[in-house]
């Protein structure tokens, strides 16, 4: 094993490392240490590791990898921390690290999903039996099968929706603009690798939204992943990625450059020479949008706020006349602004933990008022992971598991 990464690139951040004041206030917000009660299993007791281990004081312990793995990188500690520690950007470095040196080896199936997702057309292929099922067979996949990734399919396909299989956002896009013309600002649309391959009809309501308030909206076609899975992994391809985003976005001659899932626009922000990353419900919050009419009465909307758009991004809230726009009764749901336990690919590496900490979290749908009743939520991981606590029988009533925007849209016959 090749120790002398670990040495040098963890000596370079040392002085963030030794930021932490060791207060405490990351204690009462971090879902691993609410979980243990393990001092080494929070943000403060996982900085202490990493610095013991940077300035020579702790040998290469696999324990430091076991509780750096730990942690769901909800960033939660960075709002909470009064020394501002950029604990995200060292949580970045020490996983590189980790998996550079083979501290931690990635199974080959997350190995194998972060290099489809850096091929957005191969990403495209082998999502279409996906979005083909989502579109027109409701079934699911055979329960019996444990797997963290059957769990994360059968979540995608529980979800209520009908991507298009074949046309493409960009192609969508290009004919809705032809055909009304918006003269308003002029935006680029990330479309996003999981987004655009499983839940394309997301994508397509967020330009339906856009197009019915007269804003222009570009989908560059050849853009690529934002590596937001990537830096969760440990891997080194971010950069390179960010790259190719830069070189696919700097030439849009447009205003901002809009995302529509949390996650994505924190990775995307990191990326050089493009316009301004914003996540499209704050966008909308700047500007007077249409609001639908005619919601039934009993339906109710709880509005969850995904930890990257929260402690990531920095909005604290979702606008209000957004929200009011939807045309529903919403309310914000109980523990709105702690972590649904996916984060990224934490589901899917630590299955048990995320389990326990949507648990606690869902337990208020069970008697929540509301028919229909909608959680709504502006990341499509955390839709997916508020949809398993139905199929884990967290929640034992129906309920909608929505996309904000969704509940904007004008629908389908807009684009016809």
């Amino acid at each position: 094993m090749n120790e002398e990464p670990v040495a040098s690139t963890a000596a370079s951040h040392l002085e963030k490392l030794t930021s932490c004041v060791h207060c405490g206030f990351c204690l009462e917000v971090c879902p691993t240490y609410q979980l243990t009660g393990d001092e080494n299993n929070s943000p403060r007791g996982r900085l202490r590791l990493w610095r013991e281990e940077a300035d020579g004081r702790l040998g290469l312990d696999p324990w430091t990898v076991q509780y750096t793995n730990e942690c769901v990188g909800c960033l939660a500690c960075e709002t909470s921390c009064p020394a501002n520690v950029p604990y995200g950007d060292i949580l970045e470095v020490v996983r590189h690290q980790h998996v550079e040196t083979n501290r931690n080896r990635l199974s080959p199936s997350l190995r194998m999903a972060a290099f489809v997702a850096k091929h957005q057309w191969l990403l495209n292929l082998t999502s279409l039996p996906i979005r083909f099922l989502r579109r027109w067979s409701p079934i699911g996949i055979p329960l019996g099968l444990r797997s963290p990734f059957w769990m994360a399919a059968r979540s995608a396909l529980a979800l209520s929706g009908a991507p298009a299989t074949l046309m493409s956002t960009h192609a969508y896009a290009d004919r809705l603009m032809k055909r009304h013309r918006p003269t308003g600002p002029r935006v680029a649309l990330f479309t996003g690798c999981l987004m655009e391959s499983v839940f394309r009809e997301i994508n397509f309501a967020t330009v339906r939204v856009l197009i019915e308030n007269n804003i222009q909206v570009i989908v560059p076609s050849s853009q690529t992943c934002c590596g937001a899975m990537h830096e969760h992994l440990g891997l080194s391809h971010p950069e390179s990625l960010r790259d190719l985003n830069s070189r696919f976005f700097s030439g849009t001659h447009v205003d901002v450059v809009l995302t529509n899932s949390s996650g994505c626009g924190l990775a995307l922000s990191k990326t050089p020479g493009i316009p301004p990353v914003v996540d499209v419900l704050e966008y909308l919050g700047r500007h007077s949008i249409r609001k639908r009419l005619n919601r039934p009465p009993e339906s109710r909307v709880f509005l969850d706020l995904p930890c990257h758009l929260v402690h990531g991004q920095r909005l604290d809230l979702i606008p209000e006349s957004v929200m009011d726009a939807t045309g529903y009764q919403w309310n914000l749901a109980p523990m709105s602004r702690e972590c649904c336990g996916s984060g990224g690919t934490y589901h899917l590496q630590k299955p048990e933990n995320s389990e326990q900490i949507l648990s606690r979290k869902s337990e208020f749908l069970n008697q929540a008022p509301g028919d229909p009743l909608i959680l709504a939520t502006s990341n499509h991981v955390c839709m997916m992971q508020w949809q398993s606590a139905a199929l884990k029988n967290m929640v034992r009533r129906p309920f909608l598991v929505q996309h904000v925007i969704q509940l904007l849209d004008p629908g389908p016959a807009f684009g016809e």
